[in-house]
């Protein structure tokens, strides 16, 4: 039967969208965790440690908090994708949806770019909160558009990766717990303080896990300062999560359609009943 991509995934873009803003709980997840840890950084450590980002040329805590910030809540929208994902599959709406005649592909697509729309909704809002307590930032158009630019690749590589949780999980709260240790890996980065000022084991894994050269990169463009190489290693990175996620996802959904006949998200075909 013929199927139609771009109707199908509008379709299922809607379907879900709809769905997420039913999720108050996943709303308040991803925007309340960073929301809170920005406070309690600001408020209530931050007199201890705006000493130490003083050594990295930055002044105002906030200032130097808010990237590492604003990565976490990329990572935050991990819960709700995969928590969502997991759902469908144990509520057997995707096998339903498997046996319409829709573009199958468009069954995982819309799911990440729903959640990709929500997490960067909750950016804006997490800015927001940070303009009011005294962020400021030195860039120009050109670095406001790159910084959107890295924001936005680093949310969908994250959201392939939580759409594979979520695909890949058992129960909804193993899909739930599961991505939540990546919530707090830019704490154990370049996101809180200079990595510099950490002991040497912490200081090389600071400075070589995934969302680090994210962080430094974002920092630079929002501040108005040099960001050397950290562009380039930033982006590998989001590539290989964004791929990891990519055939992680593809591969768990084609074991499940393998078990049951049906072909998998590369045929657009549907069986017929």
């Amino acid at each position: 039967m013929t199927t139609y991509p771009l109707r199908d995934t509008s379709t299922m873009l809607r379907r879900n969208l709809k769905q997420e803003l039913r999720d108050k709980v996943a709303i308040g997840a991803i925007i309340g965790i960073p929301v809170l840890f920005l406070l309690l950084f600001v408020y209530v450590f931050g007199g201890a440690l705006k000493g130490s980002v003083r050594l990295a040329g930055t002044p105002v805590y906030v200032d130097f908090v808010l990237p590492g910030l604003i990565i976490m809540t990329a990572a935050a929208g991990l819960i709700g994708i995969s928590t969502q994902t997991s759902v469908d599959m144990t509520a057997g709406i995707i096998d339903r949806f498997r046996t319409m005649a829709i573009f199958r592909p468009a069954i995982l697509i819309a799911r990440v770019v729903a959640s990709a729309a929500q997490t960067l909704a909750a950016m804006v809002v997490v800015f927001g909160i940070a303009f009011a307590i005294g962020f400021r930032s030195h860039a120009g158009l050109t670095q406001w558009l790159a910084a959107a630019g890295l924001l936005a690749i680093i949310t969908v590589a994250l959201a392939w990766l939580g759409l594979a949780f979520g695909l890949a999980a058992k129960t909804v709260g193993s899909a739930s717990n599961g991505p939540f240790p990546l919530i707090l890996l830019p704490l154990v980065g370049s996101g809180i303080v200079p990595t510099s000022t950490m002991p040497a084991g912490l200081r090389y894994f600071a400075q070589y896990q995934p969302f680090s050269p994210v962080i430094n990169t974002l920092r630079g463009l929002l501040l108005g300062a040099p960001i050397g190489w950290n562009w380039l290693i930033a982006l590998a990175w989001c590539a290989g999560l964004g791929l990891l996620g990519l055939a992680w996802s593809i591969s768990v959904f084609n074991r499940r359609d393998r078990k049951r006949g049906v072909p998998g998200p590369g045929f657009p075909g549907a069986p017929t009943q």
